[in-house]
């Protein structure tokens, strides 16, 4: 991995965590969703549309239809987070979903993109994950089925499929299609906003008292949750998918130091020694 890739990958990381530590704050469901998409729109309008009008990239029907696909599962996966947080801690939530999507995306890239990682970038892989699988509780968490652990964990997953299922679809829409990161995002958000326009007509109420109690948490969330995966699918566009994937669950690091001390979460020595193991798996990836 280059070291500009890996320094867009570490900082997206970080702007990860904290939009997701807003996001676990504000709670809600579609009408959430709806909100902040209906601001990022707003606000990265201006760039895309300059991008466009200056570049001039090819968007023709089959990008359209990547932009497009790309942002019904991202809506999905917005509308999915939510819930599992309604449900679960960050620091329980955050490692399922950012583990099991690079574990999933990574062995689909090895398989069909042909992707051949090195040996030691394979065992930093392998050093992340599993690190992510400590920090989630290992195996007794898996047994907690019936259970609101058990919920949660359901949750986790199903985020972390889904992670997986867009990351490789956005992959080739940078690196094939050539679309440019920030329109590509830019459209994402729009194609979210549409969709959920229904759903916000119907919930203006509900949509008012969020944005009267949470109006810091959804600008926070509108401006970080798109420049975060920006900067991923500008590393996404030169480098694979085996590399980047895994790299971005440093940010489970740091949702972690946020769960424990911020949102007062338990657990936190072993999540905290399993994440600090992360950093090692990141370096071999590095190096790799």
């Amino acid at each position: 991995m280059t070291p500009v890739a890996l320094a867009l990958v570490l900082t997206s990381a970080v702007i990860h965590a904290t939009w997701n530590l807003l996001a676990k704050r504000v709670g809600g469901g579609p009408a959430t969703v709806w909100l902040f998409s209906a601001l990022s729109a707003t606000i990265y309008a201006p760039l895309g549309i300059a991008i466009i009008l200056i570049e001039r990239p090819v968007i023709g029907p089959t990008e359209l239809l990547f932009i497009i696909g790309s942002g019904v599962l991202h809506l999905v996966y917005f509308v999915v987070l939510q819930q599992a947080y309604r449900v679960g801690d960050l620091s329980l939530i955050y490692p399922l979903a950012r583990g099991t999507g690079p574990a999933l995306s990574t062995t689909a890239a090895i398989l069909f993109f042909s992707e051949r990682p090195s040996p030691l970038a394979i065992l930093g892989a392998l050093l992340v994950v599993g690190s992510v699988f400590v920090i989630s509780g290992g195996a007794r968490v898996f047994s907690a089925s019936g259970s609101a652990t058990g919920t949660a964990v359901a949750f986790g997953i199903s985020t972390g499929v889904i992670i997986a299922s867009y990351t490789l679809w956005d992959k080739h829409a940078v690196a094939a299609l050539a679309i440019p990161p920030l329109v590509f995002d830019w459209g994402l958000g729009l194609t979210r906003a549409i969709i959920l326009t229904p759903i916000g007509l119907r919930q203006r109420a509900a949509i008012s008292g969020i944005w009267q109690e949470h109006r810091r948490e959804v600008l926070g969330i509108a401006i970080l949750s798109p420049l975060a995966y920006i900067l991923v699918l500008t590393a996404l566009s030169t480098t694979p998918v085996s590399y980047i994937a895994p790299a971005r669950e440093i940010s489970i690091l740091i949702a972690a130091i946020l769960g424990a001390r911020l949102l007062a979460e338990g657990d936190s020595t072993r999540r905290l020694t399993a994440a600090s193991t992360m950093v090692l798996g990141v370096v071999a990836l590095a190096l790799g």
